[in-house]
């Protein structure tokens, strides 16, 4: 089946790039090279995480979007997005495996006057320096002569019913001016705006300023969160009066860690200095897990009991309110530093029907307040809008709010 547009990669930058797509009208094919995911989709099951409801594959798949693990599909299409996922090493390096597996399955496709877009996250130079390499080796097509070469960072907040792809700016940086020009009109047909970057690595450091700005913030927050209750100082309370301050000030809150798909990242390689600030926030940020389990115990022992053996119910797994997706989410590490330390484990979330730790399936509670109402301990890592606060305080024996959305006095918060 012909289509204008193959989206590579079918995750959770993919997808919503693949129906905001077919409900411009564009016809899409999707490209992965998991042939479970694909059948999947085929078959109209979504992903767990959540990127993808049931009612949006149901109205893509009638709008004519199919999927394929065939490269010969790439050969068709005018436009191309890789949409591949990049995950940050033990080193702090970016694993671009798929990024580039997916380079040389369209390689080897690639015709005249395509547009290449580039969507993963990626350090400054990977466009031109990683990605270009590939595409005009496996094509013998030259960029920004025979096809168009462009990154543009991607934004997506999943379970966000605000800030949707249409209505979110779009930012595009192409090798040359004709690449970002081409870029710009695809993305035109998809978002209200489009930001033209001065080039590529503009806009793929934009991308790194958006999310170390996230990250930064979060961990400044963390840190004086942490001072703050050593102080007896409510922080919540802190943070609701700055944030009546009308500029200067944009308000970030604390919680058990940071989750989600964004990598921070030192942008600059050797022999150039970094970003210091960076690297000390992913390590405050890394801390907070830590600093949860040590006011689980520490509140546990001020009510005679010990971590081992205690029942502790954990509420809210995914990495942000409303959305199954548990990309990074600290809830993980947590449950694994309980267990650890000899204590059983049950949660409850909404949006997450299995869940497991250290390759064990963990018990999910079926009735919240029944559940906090046995539970010695129960500990509130997500925020969804389901939970009745108020109920969960009067049932719950023991609850520790990481999230700062019980009323001041009402549980034990971060």
């Amino acid at each position: 089946m012909p289509a204008d547009l193959a989206v590579i990669g079918l995750g959770h930058l993919g997808l919503p790039l693949a129906q905001t797509a077919v409900a411009a009208g564009i016809q899409t094919v999707g490209y992965d090279t998991d042939p479970h995911a694909v059948a999947e989709l085929n078959a109209g099951r979504t992903p767990l995480d959540g990127s993808l409801a049931p009612a949006g594959l149901r109205r893509m798949l009638a709008g004519g979007f199919h999927t394929a693990t065939d490269p010969a599909e790439l050969g068709r299409v005018r436009t191309a997005v890789i949409c591949a996922p990049t995950t940050l090493g033990a080193d702090d390096t970016l694993d671009l495996r798929a990024v580039a597996a997916a380079a040389r399955a369209l390689a080897g496709r690639l015709r005249p006057h395509t547009t290449v877009i580039l969507e993963s996250a990626a350090r400054p130079g990977t466009t031109e320096e990683f990605l270009r390499p590939l595409l005009e080796e496996g094509s013998g097509l030259r960029a920004g002569r025979d096809f168009h070469l462009a990154y543009s960072p991607s934004r997506i907040d999943p379970g966000n019913r605000t800030h949707s792809f249409a209505a979110t700016p779009k930012v595009i940086g192409g090798l040359t001016p004709a690449c970002t020009e081409s870029a710009a009109t695809f993305y035109g047909r998809l978002t209200d705006k489009v930001v033209r970057a001065r080039g590529l690595r503009e806009a793929e450091m934009s991308k790194l300023l958006e999310t170390n700005f996230r990250h930064v913030n979060i961990a400044l927050v963390n840190e004086m969160a942490v001072l703050c209750h050593d102080m007896g100082v409510d922080f919540w309370d802190v943070i609701r009066c700055s944030e009546t301050k009308p500029f200067g000030f944009h308000a970030f809150r604390p919680g058990p860690g940071v989750g989600g798909h964004g990598i921070p990242l030192d942008p600059a390689p050797l022999p150039y200095a970094g970003l210091r600030m960076v690297r000390l926030a992913r390590e405050i940020n890394a801390h907070m897990p830590g600093y949860i389990i040590q006011r689980s115990t520490t509140l546990l022992n001020e009510h005679g009991k010990s971590a081992r053996g205690a029942r502790v119910l954990l509420l809210g797994v995914s990495y942000k309110p409303d959305s199954a997706d548990q990309e990074g989410s600290p809830a993980q590490e947590i449950a694994g530093r309980l267990m650890d330390l000899g204590a059983q484990i049950t949660y409850h979330d909404p949006y997450v029907p299995t869940w497991r730790v250290h390759d064990q399936p963990v018990p999910r509670a079926d009735s919240l307040y029944e559940a906090a109402a046995h539970a010695d301990l129960t500990v509130l890592l997500q925020h969804h809008r389901t939970y009745d606060l108020q109920g969960l305080t009067v049932k719950a024996q023991l609850l520790l709010d990481t999230r700062g959305a019980t009323p001041a006095g009402a549980a034990h918060r971060l």
